[in-house]
């Protein structure tokens, strides 16, 4: 996986760095995943995830993390690329997620678990999103954190 991560302001230790580009590996191995697939992840404050989540949601409130895919719904095009054409080589980008700092630090209180392990789930939870993921019916929300919960057991990140 090539994961580009947007840390601007600096909020994060190499270590949280680390934890993010493991749990998208182990998440994109279990997805069976090319290792050319590409992800952006951005680490923002809640005044950006608010504006971001108003203006793409229509919700007027900061939210933890929001993904969005670039390959959702139906194309009417066909951009598959013969084996030999000059562009294989170009890694298919997923789409970008956007974690909440504040959120992380916030949601980790009242949880009751780590800063790690709720920084963990928010980059799996934003990632299987951006894999067509869902939780908007029970059998879609048991398939999503099933997977969810599973990358974080074997990663030893548990509440």
């Amino acid at each position: 996986m090539i994961i580009d991560l947007i840390d601007d302001e600096q909020y994060l230790e190499a270590s949280h760095t680390k934890i993010i580009e493991d749990v998208i590996e182990l998440t994109a191995k279990k997805l069976g995943l090319s290792e050319q697939s590409e992800v952006d992840i951005s680490i923002v404050n809640n005044e950006t995830i608010h504006q971001l989540n108003k203006q793409y949601r229509g919700i007027d409130r900061p939210t933890d993390v929001l993904s969005f895919a670039l390959t959702e719904g139906d194309d009417d095009f066909d951009f598959t690329m013969e084996a030999d054409d000059d562009f294989a080589a170009i890694p298919e980008h997923l789409g970008d997620i956007i974690i909440s700092y504040q959120k992380i630090v916030e949601q980790a209180a009242d949880y009751g678990h780590s800063f790690e392990r709720e920084l963990a789930f928010l980059t799996v939870h934003g990632f299987l999103h951006l894999n067509g993921y869902d939780h908007q019916t029970e059998e879609e929300e048991q398939a999503m954190f099933g997977i969810q919960n599973e990358v974080l057991e074997e990663y030893g990140l548990t509440r």
